[in-house]
Order: C-alpha cells, then sequence, then structure tokens
C-alpha cells in the first residue's frame, strides 16, 4: 500500500475504526472503489473528483456555522444598485440579519450583491460558480472566508438549499426562475423543507404576481399541481410581511424528519391535546393512517440535538405537501408561545 498512497491516507485508513461514522464512510470508499473496477473514462473520473471537492469546500465552509438559520436570496445579476429592487433586496438582507439570520447568495452583481450588502460580511456568504467567462464575486463578499467557489452548478444549488432555513426570490430571469421552479419542485416532494419560500417585488410590483396568474390559469387551472400547492409560497411587495412570514414560520414549528416512515415534527413548546385534536379534525386528509399524536424524541433520535424539543408523528401523505405547510400555520398560530424565546431563530 505505501508504494501506491500518500502516508496521510494510510495513517487515515488506519483510524478508522475509531470513527464515529465508519460505516458511512466504509460505504463511500466502496463506492469509489466499486467504480474502479469498472471501465469508466478518464472524464468520468475528473467529473466525479471535481464533485467531491466541491461538496468538500461546501461541508467545510458552512460547518462552523451549522447552528445558525440562513436565508437563500435569489434574483437577477442584471438589477442595477440605482432600482427598487435592489434597494429593497438590500432592506430585506439588513432586516433578516437583525433578527439572527445568516444570507446566502450566489455572490455575483444585482441581487446578489444586494443580498450581501444588506448583510454584511459578518452575516453573508457567498456560493460563486466557475464560468467559461469568469464570474468575479461581488465587492461585499469578495475575499471573505465564507466566499465559496464550486465548479458544478448542481453542487451550488444543493448547498443553496440544504444550508437554508428559508427562500427569498427577487425578480429575474431564467437562473431565477429555475431555481423558484426546483425549489417549489423539492417543497412539493419533501425534498426540502418545509421552510418559508417568500417571493419578494418592489413595493407596487406585479412580477410575481403575474408569474402566480400563470401558476393559476395553466398548472392549477389543468390539474397538473394541487390547489393547496400554492400555500407553499408567500409573495408580497411589503418588507415587513416578507420578515414575519419567515420568523413566523419558525415561532412553534422548529424543524422535522422522517424517522422510517413516520414523519415526526419538533416543536418550540408543547401543543394542548385539545388542540391537537383539533389538528386531527383538520388535517385528517394529511394522514396514510393513524393519527397526529405528541410524543418526546424516539429512540432513533437519542443522539438528536433536538431532542429536548416536544413532538408531533404522524404517518404523512407526501402527496399533501401543502396542506402540511397549512397545518404548520395552524401550529404557528397556536398562541401557545406564551412569551418571545431569546433567539427564536437558533437552530
Amino acid at each position: 500500500m505505501a508504494s501506491y498512497f500518500p502516508q496521510e491516507i494510510i495513517e487515515s485508513i488506519a483510524h478508522l475504526a475509531d470513527h464515529k461514522h465508519r460505516k458511512l464512510i466504509e460505504r463511500a470508499l466502496g463506492v469509489l472503489l466499486r467504480i474502479s473496477e469498472e471501465s469508466i473514462e478518464r472524464l468520468d473520473w475528473k467529473i466525479l473528483t471535481a464533485t467531491l471537492e466541491d461538496l468538500e469546500k461546501g461541508f467545510q465552509g458552512f460547518h462552523p456555522y451549522r447552528h445558525t438559520r440562513k436565508i437563500s436570496i435569489f434574483g437577477s445579476a442584471r438589477i442595477a444598485c440605482n432600482t427598487p429592487e435592489y434597494q429593497m433586496a438590500v432592506k430585506f438582507a439588513h432586516c433578516v440579519t437583525q433578527l439572527g439570520f445568516m444570507v446566502i447568495t450566489g455572490a455575483g452583481g444585482g441581487i446578489m450583491q444586494a443580498g450581501n450588502e444588506g448583510a454584511g460580511r459578518d452575516n453573508s456568504f457567498g456560493l460563486n460558480i466557475q464560468l467559461p467567462y469568469e464570474q468575479s464575486a461581488n465587492k461585499a463578499i469578495y475575499g471573505d472566508e465564507k466566499l465559496i467557489n464550486f465548479k458544478y452548478f448542481f453542487s451550488r444549488k444543493l448547498f443553496f438549499l440544504r444550508e437554508s432555513d428559508a427562500i427569498a426570490l427577487f425578480p429575474g430571469g431564467f437562473g431565477t426562475q429555475d431555481e423558484a421552479f426546483e425549489t417549489l419542485t423539492l417543497c412539493q416532494t419533501g425534498k426540502y423543507g418545509p421552510a418559508p419560500l417568500v417571493l419578494i417585488d418592489k413595493p407596487g410590483g406585479d412580477y410575481w404576481h403575474t408569474w402566480n396568474q400563470y401558476i393559476c390559469q395553466h398548472l392549477v387551472a389543468r390539474g397538473l399541481v394541487g390547489e393547496d400547492d400554492a400555500s407553499c409560497y408567500t409573495i408580497t411587495d411589503s418588507l415587513d410581511v416578507a420578515c414575519n412570514t419567515i420568523c413566523d414560520f419558525y415561532r412553534v414549528y422548529h424543524s422535522s424528519r422522517y424517522v422510517k416512515d413516520r414523519f415526526v415534527m419538533r416543536l418550540n413548546c408543547e401543543l394542548s391535546n385539545a388542540f391537537v385534536a383539533k389538528l386531527n379534525d383538520e388535517f385528517s386528509d394529511i394522514l396514510k393512517g393513524g393519527t397526529i399524536e405528541k410524543t418526546t424524541a424516539l429512540p432513533e433520535e437519542r443522539d438528536d440535538e433536538t431532542k429536548d424539543l416536544p413532538r408531533l408523528i404522524f404517518y404523512f401523505n407526501p402527496k399533501k405537501s401543502g396542506r402540511l405547510y397549512q397545518m404548520i400555520d395552524k401550529v404557528n398560530r397556536s398562541g401557545t408561545m406564551s412569551q418571545k424565546q431569546e433567539h427564536p431563530e437558533k437552530k
């Protein structure tokens, strides 16, 4: 082995038996070894290696800030700094950082620069993409340790959503539309969220309202998406509404996950038995069977950092994503939070 691998790799493998994630590391190494036995091209290896390097940069860049909630801001790189949309994005980014969030942008110009500018360097991430025509990072994030340069769009997109607890979309072109529809698709299929998605325009603007007309007339009307799917997003031209929509989403709701085939919803406070009974009456249609029940952390969650939070547990029908957002809204309006937490956005 010494003649083929650097000493640090040999030493790392030797210590693998004591690693707490040993089984997952062995699984990843097994994939690489199986691929090495197949007849794949050099280009395939370059793609695989560059993808792993992208993931490494993303994991390392975000890890120190993993307990702080973040918002990804999407929008056009072509919007000038003297426009109402740009100024709205600056104000929004500044506002949410005052509420305890950090901001993630694509590190380019336009709305991306506005987001980093409003948030300030200390509260900003920039996920830059290497293009044939080089995209240099905007001046608000350039040179910061939280500027991460990705080779591939798909790995960059992974971190936009993986690290975000909310998405804010401002007017934009093909890229922004792609980000809007991909986020909605992942919300609808349960691959992202639940998390608030806010579509923000300048005061009096109709960009997102016109977009929503298309959704209603051509998708909802033909049954191509569910009528309740519109509950996954909020359209506004008000800074207060945009910020409150995001904060209110985490008022009682904290986060969620699947444990085997059961959907576990973590809460910032316990709900009353009477309120849970009302949830069962109103949202029985989102269940594949059984009822919505109160619980503490399950045995599978014994190492979870949220193990002390109360929970709801149920067998969720994943085709009812829009209704799930409606249920979360109901939970957040339950009025059971007697006082504001010191830092409700803290993960």
